[in-house]
């Protein structure tokens, strides 16, 4: 039996991730950063590898007046972290299966032959799934990815607190995003803790998981 040895930087890095809702204003992110850590984000696992995932970074004053409007109960994360990221899920993200794969054979990730049976096999399945499996799957994928995201940021050194309590009826139109094809999966606020947050319990590991 052999045993790995979990790195102590990873580590630091989960336990130390809790939600901030009150952050210090004075800090801004650069955009050369805040790439960084969605590039870091999109290394995520999704279905098939679509890379469903979009992102919104509302960080001017302009787009955090409409976001506060849309999100009232938490305009204290809106106001005061260096941005808010939405995350989208892409009802068309099948569009960019092709460009994806393609990307993969040219870099010898994927033999062109494995390529256009995949293709071929995806543009079938994908053809007759029902939008709302389509849709299921997209927002389980928009989860993993805000997942990594917070943990990237916390990586960066910063705070994050996911959303859930906004108007996912109106903010795709808000930001003149298609309603259809955009499916709001959270928000994100991202910034520097104002004090030190507030720490939370977990349940044990042997009420929440079993061995069979």
């Amino acid at each position: 039996m052999t045993a790995t040895t979990l790195s102590n930087v990873f580590k630091e890095i989960i336990s130390s991730r809790h939600s901030v809702r009150v952050y210090d204003p004075t800090v801004k992110i650069s955009r050369e950063e805040m790439t960084e850590i969605l590039e870091e984000a999109t290394l995520a696992p999704s279905s098939v590898n679509l890379q469903p995932w979009r992102f919104l970074v509302i960080d001017s004053p302009e787009g955090k007046s409409t976001l506060e409007e849309l999100a009232p109960g938490n305009k204290s994360q809106v106001s005061t972290s260096s941005a808010i990221i939405a995350v989208f899920g892409d009802m068309n993200a099948f569009d960019n299966a092709d460009e994806i794969m393609s990307t993969d054979v040219e870099r010898g990730y994927m033999p062109q032959e494995v390529k256009d049976q995949v293709m071929a096999n995806y543009t079938n399945l994908f053809g007759r799934i029902p939008a709302q499996a389509f849709r299921e799957m997209i927002l389980i994928d928009g989860g993993l990815v805000s997942m990594q995201l917070m943990l990237s940021a916390r990586a960066h050194g910063y705070d994050t607190n996911p959303i859930g309590g906004y108007d996912k009826s109106r903010i795709a139109e808000a930001f003149g995003m298609e309603k259809e094809r955009y499916v709001p999966v959270m928000l994100i606020s991202v910034g520097k803790a104002a004090k030190e947050p507030r720490r939370t319990s977990r349940l044990p590991i042997n009420r929440v998981a079993e061995w069979k």
